[in-house]
């Protein structure tokens, strides 16, 4: 058994992935020219800053300044190790690689590989029960209640959990898992004063939870027949986090993607329901509040979402936070209204597919429409007083809108409503619109700070001479090997940047091992994350590749006369605190000296 992977099997595995193609799993991205531009995933943003290169397989993010290769992706927005890339993709690429010890730091992928074995084994298990089994009739018989296909089925892959105490804990004991790594899987429980274990789910039908490479991390069971809770989700564990999945994304992606749009539901069962009827762009949250996590996820995969929610009190007021969170995200929102006592899987049972898909799905309503409707529930309009707290609190909700024209329809159909002066519902709203919106500026200008901080330091980089001098002859090297010594002959350690100098050590060395000039795999041979990360951002800058001599000469000397100029600068501020006259004559030769060096 090795202890590493070969170099020259990474290197057929780095030649068979395509950058793009997995980044698109996390991020939808936009051809624009050669490159693919799309929202960071590694900060919080609203307007595009992240880049992939598919000519040079690099990324890089110029607001957080996030960069490298699908290694490093898949290190930093997974939690891969290095290893753990390389397996993974060789596994997407069908390309054999030969057993290997486990990296003592590894993170997901090989410290829980137990973890993801049981959960496909507990999927496969509970699926048999499901179809091949007399205790799976109470499962299918709950399935064919609730109108779900076998096509249904078999895209959701859901099974049945058998009612009895230890059927899964036997069935995977037979396959050698420890029930340690299962209790920390959440497929087990422990029993009272460590008595064992016992099954955590039974009598349940089974809807298989997946990560976003299609991997089985958890599970949400429905309970067939009496008892509580009606829902049973996997507990949080090393590889399954509630408030970063949403229901059946990997599965709804492609669908999500081509239309631009995703339907948000309240549970499994929704999804499923919509699947069968033509809504394939569905995902849900699982059991727990819409996060700001979930808004990114989405954002990252499409520009508009579609809440669907249940038409009761509590369906209602998760549809009304979850609104704010996803524009906050940058999602454009509409909301599918319910008829009352109603949730999206009794629509479609009870009227059909089609006017599911036209009534509810194709007839959205805004979410200021929504807010109005929501805020009149549990009010007594007709009492004056839970009138006026009702028109406060539309008032407020329509000074969040930026959009003039769209407060002044509902102003007017407030107005309308209950026979207000137009003109006194604009002053008011209006004074709560000058008030948010100078809160909302404050709040924004610290919000973007830290990115603004990032993109003017850059911004700044490029002023100095010297230093946008070292930055394009390292970006002109890491392209071209002979360049790269003829400045290594020449200038030695002399980059005036300390961060510069590391990465043309770094470089220097990598084409001392004999490698070819190549950004994507020089980036790959680094060891420093923050040297990753300049040079990911130095592959995706503009340069002239048929530079002149005159212009790498002029690049070389703004290195080299750097350090005169600032010897200039203290010397002459020397000069001017200087009280001696012969030590004022000595340094004002010495500047002098130095000026004639430069010229």
């Amino acid at each position: 058994m090795s202890t590493r992977i070969p170099e020259e099997k990474i290197e057929e595995v780095r030649k068979s992935s395509d950058i793009v193609e997995v980044i698109s799993q996390y991020v939808q991205l936009k051809k624009q020219g050669k490159q693919y531009t799309g929202l960071c995933p590694f900060h919080g943003e609203k307007s595009p800053s992240f880049s992939v290169s598919p000519e040079k397989q690099v990324y890089h993010c110029f607001g957080c300044g996030a960069g490298g290769n699908v290694f490093t992706f898949l290190r930093e927005h997974e939690g891969y190790s290095f290893t753990d890339s390389v397996k993974y993709l060789a596994d997407k690429g069908s390309i054999s690689l030969p057993e290997i010890h486990q990296e003592s730091n590894a993170k997901p992928t090989e410290r829980f590989t137990e973890l993801f074995k049981s959960h496909e084994a507990a999927a496969t298990f509970y699926q048999r029960v499901f179809a091949l089994t007399d205790e799976g009739t109470a499962g299918r018989e709950y399935a064919e209640e609730r109108g779900f296909t076998p096509e249904q089925l078999h895209h959701f892959q859901i099974g049945f959990a058998p009612a009895g105490w230890e059927n899964l804990s036997i069935f995977l004991g037979k396959k050698d898992f420890k029930e340690s790594d299962m209790v920390q899987a959440g497929l087990l429980a422990e029993r009272d004063q460590s008595e064992g274990v016992y099954d955590r789910f039974r009598s349940r039908l089974m809807f298989p939870i997946w990560d976003g490479q299609g991997k089985v991390v958890g599970f949400s069971g429905r309970l067939v027949g009496e008892g509580k809770p009606k829902y049973l989700n996997s507990p949080e564990t090393p590889i399954f986090h509630k408030n970063k999945l949403l229901y059946g994304l990997h599965l709804a992606r492609p669908a999500i993607r081509k239309s631009n749009t995703a339907v948000l539901f309240e549970g499994a069962a929704d999804v499923v329901a919509a699947w069968g009827a033509g809504v394939d762009n569905g995902v849900a949250t699982l059991g727990t509040a819409f996060t700001d996590e979930h808004a990114k996820l989405l954002r990252r995969n499409a520009e508009n979402v579609v809440v669907c929610y249940d038409s009761d009190q509590a369906g209602q007021s998760a549809a009304f936070r979850s609104t704010s969170v996803l524009e906050q995200a940058g999602c454009v929102v509409s909301i599918a209204h319910m008829p009352d006592g109603l949730d999206p899987d009794d629509y479609i049972r009870k009227f059909g597919a089609e006017r599911f898909q036209t009534d509810v799905i194709g007839a959205t309503q805004t979410v200021m429409a929504f807010k109005m409707r929501y805020l009149r529930l549990e009010k007594n309009l007709r009492n004056e007083g839970e009138r006026m707290v009702y028109i406060e609190e539309v008032l407020q909700e329509l000074a969040k809108l930026p959009r003039a024209v769209e407060r002044d329809h509902y102003l007017r159909q407030l107005a309308d409503e209950f026979s207000l002066s137009l003109d006194v519902l604009k002053q008011e709203q209006y004074r709560l619109y000058r008030e948010k919106k100078t809160t909302h500026t404050a709040k924004e200008a610290i919000g973007k700070k830290s990115v603004s901080e990032h993109r003017q330091v850059r911004q700044k980089r490029l002023l100095p001479a010297y230093q946008n001098a070292e930055r394009i002859l390292l970006a002109l090297m890491m392209n071209d090997e002979d360049l790269a010594w003829r400045i290594e002959e020449r200038l030695g350690a002399a980059f005036n940047v300390d961060e510069h100098q590391a990465l043309f050590a770094y470089l220097i060395a990598y084409y001392g091992n004999g490698k070819e000039a190549s950004p994507r795999e020089f980036l790959q041979s680094i060891e420093d994350r923050s040297l990753v990360r300049l040079a990911s951002e130095l592959s995706t800058i503009t340069i002239n590749a048929e530079c002149s001599e005159e212009e790498l000469e002029d690049y070389v000397k703004q290195i080299e006369n750097y350090p005169k100029r600032v010897e200039i600068q203290e010397k002459q501020a020397a000069s001017k605190l200087e009280q001696d006259p012969l030590t004022q004559a000595r340094l004002l030769t010495e500047i002098q000296q130095l000026k004639r060096e430069l010229s």
